[in-house]
């Protein structure tokens, strides 16, 4: 077994690369939920990151589920159909959960193919960056499977259902420029810049209050699921406490003086 994913951190941004080149970072190998979910864990415990970066090593972003392991009956696809359902829900279900519960933002920066379950990981980011090399797929239907990760619930929130359907319904790939139309990406990049993009971009996010930033990541998510009345509440709740800040202090002093602020979490 080959651990799934490394991290690297350059001051309060931490680099997720998904590091099996040889597959085009499949996944579904025993362990991969434990080794993301403990990935998470160490960044969630670090008060000092504040924006981080997905990517894949090699020509990649991942190429989903491993179907010659799924062929095989190996790995996260061994046993009978209940084994093969407690594997999806305690290994690739666990990774999906961890990153889902990213309390900081996560930007993808899809270096290639993003396919099955590949793209459905690129679509837990909060924001995706794509190399024009890259591609995007839902492409179950044409192995037979169906999607069982739970795309079916994300993508139709970012680019509508009617586009969701019709990605999952054909299993058709498609282009960066076509994403980036569609709403699924926010810019299109040359591969050598996909990095350098991304963490400019990192680092812009960065130097924002990161008690606030992570607050604000928070009422994105629920308000995706919340009526606008419980949304106003969570404002304003949240906001009550935001004002007792010091970084709120030094955020408005920072306009009226006209100069950068420096926030420090207090």
């Amino acid at each position: 077994m080959s651990e799934l994913i490394k991290l690297e951190k350059e001051g309060p941004i931490a680099i997720l690369t998904l590091s099996r080149p040889d597959t085009m970072n499949a996944l579904g190998e025993e362990g991969d939920g434990e080794s993301v979910a403990r990935t998470c864990s160490v960044l969630a415990a670090d008060r000092n990151i504040r924006a981080a970066i997905l990517t894949g090593e090699g020509r990649a972003f991942s190429a989903g589920g491993n179907l010659k392991a799924m062929l095989a009956g190996e790995g996260n696809f061994a046993g009978n159909p209940a084994m093969v359902r407690e594997g999806y829900r305690g290994n690739i279900h666990m990774a999906l959960r961890a990153l889902h519960a990213l309390d900081v933002p996560l930007i993808a920066a899809v270096n290639g193919p993003a396919i099955g379950l590949g793209c459905d990981i690129a679509c837990l980011a909060d924001i995706r960056i794509a190399s024009t090399a890259a591609a995007f797929g839902v492409t179950f239907l044409k192995v037979g499977l169906v999607p069982g990760d739970g795309g079916t619930w994300i993508l139709p929130r970012i680019i509508g259902m009617s586009r969701a359907a019709e990605l999952f319904y054909t299993g058709e790939v498609i282009k960066p420029a076509q994403a980036m139309e569609w709403g699924l990406v926010s810019r299109v990049v040359d591969p050598g810049a996909l990095m350098t993009e991304a963490c400019a971009l990192a680092m812009k996010i960065a130097a924002q209050p990161p008690y606030h930033l992570r607050a604000t990541k928070a009422m994105l998510r629920q308000g995706q699921s919340t009526t606008y009345d419980t949304a106003l509440e969570i404002a304003a709740s949240t906001q009550g406490l935001m004002h007792h800040t010091l970084d709120h202090k030094e955020g408005a002093r920072s306009v009226l003086d006209k100069r950068p602020a420096n926030f420090t979490g207090e």
